[in-house]
């Protein structure tokens, strides 16, 4: 039995990494800026090994109290609009410094960062520099620390096909940004959850990055005509060009629960498929789930 700690461990992958990790035995810290969202969804042996934590990875003096002690840490906090003081900076950049530099500090073994398949500290894209020059700064603050890139991801609660499905059933038009021609390798989040685990105790983990895909690579417009042919649903798919897909978020991220937001339109302007030879899914020793076989629950209302 070891002791980790999740940043972000009540989100979307972070609370499945959380379930991961209890169900193997590991107590874990669910370190959160919302500790009361902590253990929900969880079994009730699994929730007897977590112990919520207020922690926010902007502040330095939360982060450091969270890891002390800890065999493994994950970082999964994550941010796709920026709102008042919740910057792409902020949280991907500082905060995954805040994060390192406190495993450093408190000599924990193991530190696994989530990240993207496209992180680029030069991209134009302001998400997707962040997350790269947060990639940059744990290597220099824990060269130990094991990276995980992944894709697109998807299960039953995401806001990718679900989304799909549900404007599918809301509109009889379907809007394929910069025409639909990205390619995706998505991969269940589970999945991702698992290489969480794993990459906390594999021996060749440590310094290692780890590009996350799927069991098969799909472009937009193949995935959105799946879960319409599931859905037996016809529906006008409009090409949405990048000249016009920009202003639209803009306007669009600024609504509660935004459909669409600029971060998600500048991760479509550039495939989204792990580099040809990288390491991945197996050589962490996991099986890809398919995203065929479980899109017939995706799609389901």
């Amino acid at each position: 039995m070891a002791l980790m700690t999740v940043f972000g461990g009540t989100g979307f992958l972070g609370r499945r990494i959380v379930e991961r990790l209890a169900g193997a035995g590991d107590v874990v810290r669910v370190a959160t800026r919302h500790p009361v969202r902590a253990g929900v969804g969880l079994s009730p042996t699994e929730d007897r090994r977590t112990v919520p934590i207020a922690a926010d990875v902007r502040q330095e003096d939360s982060v450091v109290a969270a890891v002390a002690g800890a065999d493994g840490v994950v970082n999964a906090v994550s941010a796709y609009v920026e709102k008042g003081d919740v910057t792409y900076r902020a949280v991907h950049v500082q905060g995954a410094l805040n994060v390192a530099k406190a495993c450093a500090l408190r000599q924990v073994g193991r530190l696994v960062h989530v990240s993207g398949i496209g992180a680029d500290p030069t991209s134009p894209s302001a998400y997707i520099r962040a997350r790269g020059q947060g990639e940059q700064e744990v290597r220099q603050a824990f060269r130990r620390a094991t990276v995980l890139r992944p894709s697109v991801m998807f299960a039953h609660d995401d806001g990718f096909v679900s989304a799909l499905a549900a404007l599918a059933r809301a509109s009889p038009v379907v809007p394929l940004i910069g025409g639909g021609r990205t390619r995706l390798q998505p991969v269940h989040a589970d999945d991702v959850a698992e290489a969480a685990w794993v990459a906390l105790r594999a021996p060749a983990a440590p310094g290692a990055t780890y590009e996350i895909g799927g069991a098969e690579s799909f472009m937009l417009r193949e995935i959105i005509e799946m879960v319409l042919a599931h859905m037996g649903r016809r529906r006008l798919l409009v090409p949405i060009p990048f000249e016009l897909a920009d202003p639209l978020a803009h306007f669009i991220e600024r609504l509660p629960r935004a459909p669409l937001t600029v971060a998600q339109v500048d991760l479509l302007k550039a495939d989204k498929v792990p580099t040809p030879g990288s390491p991945g899914l197996p050589e962490l020793g996991i099986v890809p789930r398919k995203i065929q076989d479980v899109i017939v629950t995706l799609a389901t209302p």
